[in-house]
């Protein structure tokens, strides 16, 4: 049986490799996913973690959880994974075996320097994709865009302003009004890039309802976690490196709710005597190749 780290009302944390804990989860169990998978950069994440592997045993690794990841979503749920371009197209050639396409949200990166003999990578990608046709979709609105210097509106929108939804604009995906990582001040790990809040908490908006569950399988900073109970959101996540410090983002933003027993059933989390070999599982050719997780 696997034993939370940490618990909340709505959430259950388990410190341990994802493919560990999804090996043994119920098929179409949650009802959306938010992954922020490691690129394999060579990155540093202060934790010990080895961010480089081979290029063919990273696709094998990231073929394997996202495969795990489709079959334990509801009919209908959604799956958001944030990669680089590069990595988005791979991922992609994978997703679209298993699910259906919703968008590519580009999220731009603010700068212009220089990169070699390439154009300046100006965005990162948030894949969409559900599981068939969504069960749910929220429209989220976002504020109408001021000059921070001045407060006017940057549009006049054709001539037409009056015509807006004075609750906002319709979120697209193309979102301008944020940046990929957290400011320093915001952040549990010194020196490591975070999501900000605001990239899986739209995420979540977008294709839940409250009380639905959310996993995430690389829970790195918490962010998706927080976004969830902000939002009274279930939530389901694995962290295998640096569990203590997403405790010290609930210690510091939900004592209250910290070390209650969650209110839904963790046990119901597992398969008893389900055929692992499901629909989805099927498809696969190729054998699981075992790798850790950040």
């Amino acid at each position: 049986m696997h034993k939370p780290f940490l618990t909340t009302r709505k959430g259950a944390l388990f410190a341990e490799d994802c493919m560990s804990l999804l090996k043994d989860m119920q098929s179409s169990f949650v009802d959306c996913v938010f992954a922020d998978p490691p690129f394999n950069l060579g990155k540093d994440y202060k934790n010990g973690y080895h961010d480089k592997m081979s290029e063919f045993s990273y696709l094998c690794w990231c073929e394997d959880w996202i495969k795990e990841c489709c079959r334990i979503l509801k009919p209908g749920g959604a799956i958001f994974i944030y990669a680089t371009p590069e990595l988005a197209i791979k991922f992609g050639n994978i997703l679209n075996e298993l699910v259906t396409f919703r968008h590519w949200i580009a999220m731009s990166m603010k700068g212009t320097y220089s990169r070699g003999k390439k154009l300046y990578p100006a965005h990162y990608a948030l894949l969409y994709y559900t599981r068939n046709q969504p069960k749910t979709f929220n429209r989220v609105r976002v504020p109408v865009p001021t000059c921070r210097h001045c407060g006017k509106e940057v549009k006049d929108y054709g001539g037409h302003r009056d015509k807006l939804n004075p609750l906002g604009l319709n979120l697209t995906d193309f979102w301008e009004d944020t940046s990929p990582n957290r400011h320093q001040k915001f952040k549990v790990r010194p020196g490591v890039n975070e999501l900000k809040l605001v990239i899986p908490e739209r995420a979540i908006l977008i294709s839940t309802n409250e009380n639905d569950i959310v996993f995430d399988p690389f829970g790195g900073g918490g962010s998706t976690f927080q976004a969830a109970e902000l939002n009274n959101r279930y939530w389901i996540g694995t962290e295998l490196y640096d569990s203590k410090h997403i405790q010290r983002r609930f210690e510091e933003r939900f004592p209250l709710s910290l070390g209650k027993k969650p209110e839904f059933d963790i046990r119901g989390l597992f398969k008893q005597d389900e055929d692992h070999k499901n629909a989805v599982l099927r498809r696969c050719t190729r054998e699981s190749l075992s790798a850790g997780t950040r």
